[in-house]
This record gives structure tokens, C-alpha cells and sequence, in this order.
């Protein structure tokens, strides 16, 4: 058993570092593509503003539509006010790339409610790109023949641990969970878009030295809705690192963003696909029939890709079955071309490490 788990470690270990220069931007034509960018607030430090000028030269090949913010745009104790210097020094002069100048949809991290998490939603009336209608929200896309719902979500106030902290995060158990669990069931329940993406800043399965209460209760209050409505992936921060999990039972794809600035260590759990402790961003492109997710590191390494694509909904209900009764008995997988297949026997031991890198 101890080998089996160090072969994993070292075979994640070196697939982790196993990278690619981007130099073929076409992969982004024709596709409606967005950044994904979290835990960025530093005021410039660490890798904070080297990677906000990637964002920015890539942009110029890229041209991403928004960028999807995860949370945590301001570190420490959040802001104080619309007025706060940290909007400018965590944000503003930072992101101050001509091709940032779009639309950034964000959501409340942990560290916003340490301060007036009302003055970042009202921040979108002073910032032309800052745009935040609410706590918990949903949009949805049209472009390129494909439709993309994202629901953004308040996590901070679903998590036990932060309403029991008053003194430190006061917004947090004023907020009403029941409320936003309800309304996010009404939304995904009438969702009818090719492709459902959910975000949040806490993840619901990630390796972390965090509580284990946080992934509990976001499992708890969170990922049964995500199940039952067909999500295709659940996009969070948090943790500053990257991680693509997959579990038995679940069709989502469960992707941990890393910090834009300061990163953190990481290590393989169960379900995990990938991992990497590097900083940077992800960028986000879709078409009708695919999803492609690409984690990208501090020097524009493309570190791993998350690539779906639309299978049919009776292979569906019977990969989720047979993950669910038999998962060890069967093994879910992509070919070559990242179609997903089920395999209802057990595989050969070469495939069965094939299998690990899609």
C-alpha cells in the first residue's frame, strides 16, 4: 500500500511539473474564452504583479471576454470603505493592463468579510470593469452557437466556522443560508444552457491543511444541489495552489484555482487528477460540443488542462450508476481526444496508469 501511494505522489509530482510554452493562441479562436483569477491581493508582492502583466500580454492573443474573480481580491482584513487605498493598490494600478479594462465578475472571499463586504458590492458603482450585482448571482452567455450559464456564489456564509467568528467576520451570520441554498436550486433547476459552471471561494474537495469543517459543510449545503442539477464544474480559490478532483459519483469536475500572487504547497488526496503549487491563472474556453479549462503558471506554462466534452445523457446516468455502485469494479475514462468512455471491467494495469493524465 505504502508504494502504491508513493508511486501516485511521484507520478502526480512529475506530471505536476510536466509543462508547455503557449505559443499556438489559435486554440483560443472561435471559442468564447474568460480568466479565472482569485486570492490576488497583495499590493504587488510576491507574484502578484508579474502575473497581472501575463493576464494582460496574453490577453492581447486571447482576448477573454470578463475575468471570472473566485474571491479574496483583497487580502488581510478587506476594505473599509469605496474610498480604501487598497483598491488601488490591490487592484486598480495592478490590473492596469489595456486588455484588463473588461468586466470583472467577483465574488466575497473569507477575506473580504473581515471588512464592509458591503463596500464591495458598491464598488460597481465606482469602477467601470468592477462588476458585482449581488452576493450570490447568475448570468448567462451566448456566443459561437454555445450557452454558458455561471452561478456565482457567497460561500463564506454557508461555512459554520465564519458565522461562529463574529468578531472577526460580523457580515457572515447575518447572512441567510437558507435563502441562497433555495435560490440556487430555483436557478440550476430551470438551467437549460449547453454548458453550467458554478464558482465559489471555498472548495467542496480539495487537499488543504484548512478545517476539514469548511469542505464538510460546503459538501453538505452545496454539492448534493450541484449533483442533482447536472453542474459540469465547480470553479473555487481559497487554497492557492492548483487541484482538479474528480469523485465516485459525481460528473462534476471540482477545479481549485491558484492564488495570483502568493502560492502554497500541495498534495495529491483521493480524487485527485492533478496538482501543482505553482502560482497564476486559468483561462477558461468553450464551444458547443467542448470545455477546456487551462491552468496556467507565473511564466505562461500551460501546467494541465480540464477538457469536457458533451456526451449523452443515458451514458451519463449509466457512468453515474455504475461510479456509484461498482466504482471499483469500473473506471470512468477519456480516449485520446477527451471523449469520456466507461470501462465496466477492470482495466489492465497500463491502462489503468494511462488513465491518470487526460
Amino acid at each position: 500500500m505504502k508504494i502504491k501511494s508513493l508511486f501516485i505522489l511521484l507520478f502526480l509530482s512529475v506530471f505536476t511539473f510536466a509543462h508547455a510554452q503557449l505559443t499556438d493562441y489559435s486554440i483560443f479562436d472561435k471559442k468564447f474564452n474568460f480568466y479565472v483569477a482569485n486570492d490576488l491581493g497583495r499590493n504587488g508582492y510576491y507574484d502578484q504583479k508579474p502575473i497581472a502583466e501575463l493576464m494582460g500580454t496574453m490577453g492581447e492573443e486571447i482576448g477573454p471576454e470578463f475575468v471570472l474573480a473566485t474571491g479574496d481580491v483583497h487580502h488581510f482584513d478587506g476594505v473599509r470603505s469605496v474610498n480604501d487605498p487598497l483598491w488601488m493598490t490591490n487592484y486598480e494600478l495592478i490590473y492596469s493592463h489595456p486588455e484588463l479594462m473588461i468586466d470583472w465578475f467577483s465574488i466575497l472571499g473569507n477575506h473580504e468579510y473581515r471588512g464592509s463586504t458591503q463596500a464591495v458590492l458598491d464598488y460597481t458603482n465606482i469602477s467601470r470593469r468592477w462588476s458585482m450585482p449581488d452576493r450570490y448571482y447568475t448570468k448567462v452567455f451566448e456566443e459561437k452557437g454555445a450557452t454558458i450559464r455561471i452561478v456565482w456564489i457567497d460561500t463564506t456564509p454557508l461555512i459554520d466556522k465564519y458565522r461562529n467568528e463574529s468578531d472577526k467576520y460580523p457580515d457572515a451570520c447575518k447572512q441567510d443560508i437558507s435563502k441562497q441554498l433555495s435560490w440556487l436550486e430555483s436557478v440550476l433547476a430551470s438551467a437549460k444552457e449547453d454548458w453550467i459552471i458554478v464558482a465559489g471561494h471555498h472548495p467542496i474537495y480539495a487537499y488543504t491543511p484548512k478545517e476539514e469543517s469548511e469542505r464538510l459543510d460546503m459538501q453538505k449545503r452545496v454539492d448534493s444541489i450541484l449533483r442533482k442539477h447536472n453542474v459540469d464544474m465547480y470553479i473555487c480559490g481559497h487554497i492557492h495552489n492548483f487541484q482538479h478532483i474528480r469523485v465516485p459519483g459525481s460528473d462534476i469536475d471540482y477545479v481549485v484555482n491558484s492564488a495570483a500572487s502568493l502560492a502554497r504547497k500541495v498534495e495529491p488526496i483521493e480524487g485527485t487528477k492533478f496538482c501543482s503549487p505553482e502560482p497564476g491563472f486559468s483561462v477558461c474556453s468553450i464551444d458547443k460540443k467542448e470545455l477546456n479549462l487551462r491552468m496556467i503558471d507565473k511564466k505562461g506554462n500551460v501546467l494541465y488542462t480540464v477538457t469536457r466534452k458533451k456526451v449523452s445523457s443515458l451514458l451519463k446516468k449509466e457512468i453515474l450508476l455504475s461510479e456509484k455502485n461498482t466504482h471499483d469494479k469500473g473506471r470512468l475514462l477519456r480516449d485520446e481526444g477527451g471523449a469520456l468512455i466507461y470501462y465496466s471491467t477492470p482495466l489492465p494495469r497500463q491502462m489503468q496508469r494511462k488513465s491518470q493524465v487526460h
